[in-house]
């Protein structure tokens, strides 16, 4: 991946090709599509709605739209999962450039126009903006509250407002369709969690994945404790697949989830010891509470914030479960343990090596380099 963009546009193709897979998505696809149509992409776009048989007439809300606006087209997903959706829009793309968008997102009007310019600019092959989570209905907004909390972002960089950063995985984005072409798309045995596959195989091909502020985009998360507890048990079975096909894609903040969620198990059962994961379960409590505090003082509703360890407890054991079920249906981690493991090595010799040099005194010599004999 050399991050140079070399395609030629031929006239009248659009440069742009955005992908967006839909199912059931009426109360939102009429908002996301007038805004994707007010992109501001002066080489032209085109909009591929890739509909997995919608059954509450998000297809005729499509259709009503693209009568209007010739630059939508409409294809059929039969199978009716996102990465076979998002590879059936990339074989019927036009465009130099290739931008996944999600029907339940809504991107600011510059959002292609400055992935454009980034990626325009070289040495980066992904670009994409962060995450913001917007509730809409009651539980919605409470878990959107959760996930601007420290507990709820976890080590996701892309879900922080925050300068152009390097990402090991973006939220939705643009690329040039040559790169997703090289990779040969997106991985379909990856029915959730695609675009951080996806991130991985582009970043071992050398190439970089930047967030940029400009290109922040509000998403909806869901709207009750059950659902976001099916979301998250199958985003942790996922992770758990891609770091076992990509170790060094797992991040520290992966480990958590699981590790609570066993100590969370543990703490239930009787013994001696028994006190050590109940007394890690206690910490874990005091800490959602003090996040629940901290947002009441802030000026959140008191109902919203005092339900916040309850979210936290679904979004952690639900992934954490999933994780493990993961491990367990794919393959355990063992890998990138490993690889998490000589990372964190690493960093402990290189802290201890700049404490050994600050402490050194002024002009101590360091080798025997020169000393006569």
């Amino acid at each position: 991946m050399n991050g140079k963009d070399d395609m030629p546009q031929s006239s009248g193709t659009p440069a742009v090709s955005v992908l967006v897979p839909v199912f059931n998505e009426a109360s939102h696809i009429g908002t996301t599509l007038a805004m994707m149509c007010d992109q501001e992409v002066s080489a032209g776009l085109e909009i591929l709605v890739i509909d997995g048989g919608s059954t509450d007439g998000t297809r005729e809300i499509v259709g009503n739209v693209s009568a209007r606006d010739p630059r939508i087209r409409i294809l059929d997903n039969p199978a009716r999962q996102i990465p076979i959706a998002l590879n059936i829009g990339l074989r019927a793309a036009q465009g130099s450039y290739v931008a996944r968008m999600d029907a339940h997102t809504l991107y600011p009007a510059g959002y292609l126009a400055a992935g454009l310019t980034r990626l325009k600019a070289g040495d980066v092959e992904w670009v994409s903006g962060p995450a913001l989570a917007t509730g809409v209905g009651r539980w919605s907004r409470r878990v959107a509250m959760a996930l601007n909390t420290p507990m709820g972002i976890g080590g996701a960089v892309f879900r922080r407002l925050g300068p152009e950063r390097d990402v090991d995985s973006g939220f939705t984005g643009i690329m040039r369709r040559r790169t997703l072409e090289n990779l040969n798309g997106w991985d379909e045995g990856w029915l959730v969690n695609e675009d951080g596959e996806l991130a991985a195989r582009v970043r071992a091909a050398g190439g970089r994945i930047v967030c940029l502020p400009e290109m922040a985009a509000a998403y909806t998360p869901r709207d009750s404790l059950s659902s976001l507890a099916r979301q998250y048990w199958r985003y942790g079975q996922y992770r758990a697949k891609t770091c076992r096909r990509h170790p060094t894609s797992m991040r520290p903040s992966h480990v958590l989830p699981p590790a609570f969620t066993l100590i969370t198990a543990l703490a239930f059962l009787p013994g001696p010891y028994s006190w050590l994961p109940r007394a890690g379960t206690a910490v874990w409590i005091a800490a959602a509470v003090m996040i629940a505090g901290r947002e009441v003082s802030r000026g959140r509703p008191p109902v919203d914030s005092a339900l916040l360890p309850a979210i936290f407890a679904v979004m952690h054991l639900a992934w954490g479960a999933g994780f493990l079920a993961g491990c367990a249906r794919f393959g355990p981690s063992f890998g990138a343990l490993a690889h998490l493991a000589r990372t964190a090595t690493n960093r402990s010799s290189a802290t201890l090596s700049e404490v050994r040099d600050r402490d050194r005194p002024a002009g101590a010599a360091t080798t025997d380099v020169g000393r006569v004999g």
